[in-house]
């Protein structure tokens, strides 16, 4: 077996390529979402609606997802929950009605509660403690490819087809990649084989922990200008700029393709402060509050004279949205170590799927009134009273040292 740190990063990128499918299966939805909703008659209400269904059952499922792959471990985890989301997104494919729709986005959600944990698991067992807002970073390459590659790959294969041909080729992708993981992992050892001495391998009693709950707060408080941009930036450009879908396809790839650049930026401002021997949380504080001042810009996105501007302000956001996000994901595994990395990523997950849940309609019924540009505040706000809980996490860790 190899067991070079370069091997290990390979062994990491092949990983990611389960997140580039599972944000493909997950954001065609959105990319083609101005065609199924004339296809099954349903207003941007309604389609906030199926979000909803989809972040609810994704943040039900996270802990259980997440509690499963640190007992039965990272392979047979991950291979169980990739097959079972992309048999999800072929079923997408075939269904013909709302409630069909709704029954599919749920599965899909079951069955990817399972992806941000299990890298989470992996950043822990390959990755050096330093790295592992790069390695988050590297993962986040793999969400935002899969976002930004949809709307170019995609939406001429709907339009000379059907939207439902692009759900079936992303499901059936899921099934080759699993094979390819399983080998991987045969040939490139872990940095960490086994759980360090002394940690409780899947405790959900680690739920209760003061730290994490402190750490979910903060996500929650962090993600709703990711969810914001995931979700409804084919819709804002349809709407505000009056584009078609075909158009929009000029631009919705570039705020996720932007984003990758943030997420290295603040695994990269992580991994300068730990290497001056900061502590990884005080680091990984420092770098969300540079995070959180930088989203500002997006308050210049109701003045946009046209979508390339408008593309420009969202990428931005995006931007600095991921650079504070790659270390709040990092900071669980920091905190609890790999015996218990996918329950703790898990809950943040869970903390995400419920935001979303809360305001996806109410971001649909803003659009609905075009009152997309109050939208901007969700994405500014918050930010700094995340920073703000994690600060305190910081202090209450200094003190307790």
């Amino acid at each position: 077996m190899f067991a070079s740190p370069r091997w290990r990063w390979f062994a990491a990128g092949v990983f990611t390529i389960s997140s580039t499918l599972n944000y493909m299966d997950r954001t065609l939805i959105n990319v083609l979402a101005p065609v199924i909703l004339t296809e099954l008659h349903l207003s941007q209400t309604g389609f906030g609606y199926l979000i909803s269904v989809f972040s609810l059952v994704y943040a039900v499922s996270s802990p259980v997802t997440g509690w499963f792959l640190d007992r039965v471990g990272l392979n047979r985890g991950i291979s169980a929950a990739v097959a079972w989301w992309s048999a999800a997104g072929i079923g997408t494919s075939l269904v013909t009605s709302v409630p069909g729709l709704a029954v599919c986005r749920g599965a899909l959600g079951l069955g990817e509660s399972a992806g941000v944990p299990g890298f989470g698991k992996l950043n822990a067992l390959y990755l050096e403690p330093d790295e592992r807002a790069i390695g988050a970073a590297v993962n986040q390459i793999g969400l935002s490819v899969g976002a930004a590659l949809c709307a170019p790959l995609f939406v001429p294969v709907a339009a000379r087809y059907s939207w439902r041909v692009p759900f079936a080729i992303t499901g059936a992708l899921g099934f080759v990649w699993i094979p390819l993981w399983l080998w991987t992992s045969r040939m490139i050892s872990p940095r960490q084989k086994g759980e360090p001495d002394g940690e409780r391998r899947g405790s959900l009693a680690l739920l209760k922990d003061r730290n994490l709950i402190l750490l979910v707060i903060a996500n929650v408080l962090w993600m709703g200008g990711y969810s914001l941009w995931t979700n409804w930036t084919t819709l804002y450009l349809v709407h505000v700029h009056n584009l078609t879908v075909q158009e929009s396809a000029r631009y919705v790839w570039i705020p996720p393709l932007v984003s990758n650049a943030g997420g290295f930026f603040g695994g990269w401002l992580s991994l300068r402060w730990i290497r001056r021997a900061y502590d990884p949380v005080v680091a990984r504080t420092r770098a969300v509050w540079v995070s959180a001042a930088g989203s500002l810009v997006v308050l210049l996105l109701p003045f946009a004279s046209g979508p390339g501007w408008a593309t420009v302000f969202i990428s931005a956001s995006f931007f600095f949205a991921l650079a504070g996000s790659v270390n709040i994901y990092a900071l669980p595994i920091d905190l609890f170590g790999a015996g218990n990395a996918a329950l703790a990523v898990s809950a943040l997950t869970c903390a995400f799927g419920l935001l979303q849940t809360v305001i996806s309609p109410v971001i649909g019924y803003l659009g609905d009134h075009r009152l997309y540009n109050e939208v901007v505040w969700l994405a500014t706000v918050p930010l700094a009273m995340s920073a703000i809980v994690l600060q305190i996490l910081s202090k209450q860790r200094q003190t307790a040292a």
